[in-house]
């Protein structure tokens, strides 16, 4: 009868070289195409949504130094800027938003994926939350000074149906926005409300990230979900109500700073903090979350689009360039 025991690699001897059927750790995801893919997913994602970006800007210069609200609700304010500009109105600033993907969305997600795939446990689960929430910190404000012109220029394109003719800007694209305002306003303009931008970035970043990823872990402990797209849209939705919450009012100051207009010489505003205190002093606490609804319905969609096409891009990267059957999972 054959032996069954295994033979014993002789001390001294050297080991075999391993054959083509040796089975190979999977490999992972070049980080380059870590910052492609986070890219692809944000500007996907924002063909769906960027009417809400509009009607969210609309809203929060709505009611702007005590004036009378132009839109009472998100929906009011959405039929009001389909039916003066139609299609082209509730698509105001496209090239912006695309390129501000491109930019802020490229780095911040690029960033974050590689940092996370670094600090990931040994046993495979994310990062522990307090590391997870200094990786989205990080993140979210080096993505942000990238795309901070972007963002100028995202504002002003969404934000210019609003005003008058004769003093609208009137920016073709986004490039003519950014060649515009380097010439008539000087290049650091570009960079203006970098500080409340920066502010938002790292707290979306910080309340997105990590609770999309402790989320999914949550889930998959708790025996509630496995794996695939019901717990990936599941989990972004989680992500996405936290991260409104938390941003909103520093969105809020950011916009109207990134908005504001010199008249006779003179800012309307003379910083941050002022822009704050009117805020609360003229309009109220609770104008802080003014175009919630806006904003959620923007945040939320945008949120679960681009984790669910970052999922299933790495899906497809890992399984049909890596060749890799078994990865399931990338945040």
């Amino acid at each position: 009868m054959a032996s069954t025991s295994k033979a014993v690699h002789p001390p001294g001897v050297p080991t075999p070289t391993p054959t083509a059927t040796t089975p190979k750790s999977p490999a992972n995801t070049p980080n380059s195409i870590k910052f492609l893919i986070g890219g692809t997913a944000g500007m996907a994602a924002s063909l769906f949504v960027h009417p809400m970006d509009v009607v969210k800007n609309r809203m929060q210069m709505s009611g702007e130094g005590g004036a009378a609200r132009e839109h009472k609700t998100s929906f009011h304010a959405l039929r009001g800027i389909y039916r003066a500009g139609g299609l082209g109105g509730i698509y105001a600033g496209i090239s912006a938003g695309l390129f501000r993907q491109a930019t802020y969305t490229t780095a911040r997600l690029g960033i974050y994926q590689t940092l996370f795939e670094h600090f990931r446990q040994t046993d495979g689960r994310p990062p522990r939350f307090f590391l997870n929430l200094l990786l989205g910190v990080v993140s979210g404000g080096l993505g942000s000074f990238v795309g901070t012109p972007a963002e100028v220029a995202l504002i002003r394109m969404t934000l210019d149906g609003r005003l008058p003719m004769a003093e609208r800007r009137n920016y073709a694209h986004v490039f003519d926005a950014l060649v515009r305002i380097t010439r008539e306003e000087g290049v650091f303009r570009l960079w203006r409300g970098a500080i409340p931008t920066a502010t938002r970035a790292m707290i979306v970043n910080a309340a997105q990230m990590p609770t999309y990823s402790q989320a999914k872990q949550a889930l998959i402990s708790a025996g509630i979900m496995e794996q695939g797209f019901p717990l990936h849209a599941v989990s972004s939705l989680i992500a996405a109500f936290v991260t409104t919450a938390v941003s909103l009012p520093v969105d809020i100051v950011k916009t109207r700073f990134q908005n504001m207009k010199v008249i006779e010489g003179k800012p309307e505003y003379n910083g941050i903090f002022d822009i704050f205190q009117r805020i609360l002093r003229q309009e109220g606490v609770f104008s802080f979350w003014k175009g919630f609804t806006a904003y959620f319905a923007r945040l939320g969609p945008h949120t679960i689009l681009t984790f669910i096409f970052i999922e299933q891009l790495n899906i497809q990267y890992q399984k049909r360039i890596l060749k890799n059957e078994t990865y399931s999972s990338t945040l």
